[in-house]
């Protein structure tokens, strides 16, 4: 694994932290849920969704795809905001426990290490398409596919903002 930290919202902690505090919450027989993504201009949508993913367990752990690995998969004009920045805005959500920024495009090496109870994604995806399904259920996870907040996407955002219009609200 190549994430070296983890945001908290107290600071940056080293991953074996994380991944002892999640053995831990194993012991404990506490849920922890997972969720990965971009997350690269917060909005609503973004918020509510991690809202659902928290009420599902004790623990919400957010994989953050990392600068390099939302160009390869977004393009070359993202992400707008640095993996800090965008790690510590969602560290400071009441709902998000942990942030751990991964290099790779896909989160399925974080998800093997972490082994999830609940793994979540949003409405745009399905269980069977999930690239991560795989190594959820592999480590005893369940997926959990949320409702999409309609109205609300990044590169909707952006292409609003472009064309100097209002955004859709959700």
């Amino acid at each position: 694994m190549t994430a070296a930290f983890v945001w908290t919202p107290s600071g940056s902690r080293p991953l074996d932290e994380l991944l002892a505090a999640r053995q831990a919450c194993r012991v404990e027989g506490c849920a922890v849920v997972t969720t990965n993504g971009c997350f690269d201009l917060l909005h609503p949508g973004h918020v509510r969704f991690l809202q659902q993913a928290r009420a599902l367990g004790e623990v919400l752990i957010v994989g953050l795809n990392s600068d390099e690995s939302v160009r390869q998969l977004k393009g070359p004009g993202r992400p707008l905001l640095g993996q800090e920045d965008r790690a510590a805005m969602l560290a400071a959500l009441r709902c998000v426990d942990h942030v751990v920024i991964f290099a790779q495009p896909l989160a399925n090496e974080l998800l093997a290490l972490l082994r999830p109870d609940i793994h979540c994604k949003g409405g745009d995806y399905t269980a069977e398409a999930l690239p991560e399904a795989g190594v959820v259920r592999q480590g005893g996870g369940q997926l959990r596919i949320l409702p999409f907040a309609a109205g609300y996407s990044t590169t909707g955002l952006l292409g609003a903002i472009r064309e100097g219009r209002p955004p859709a609200a959700g």
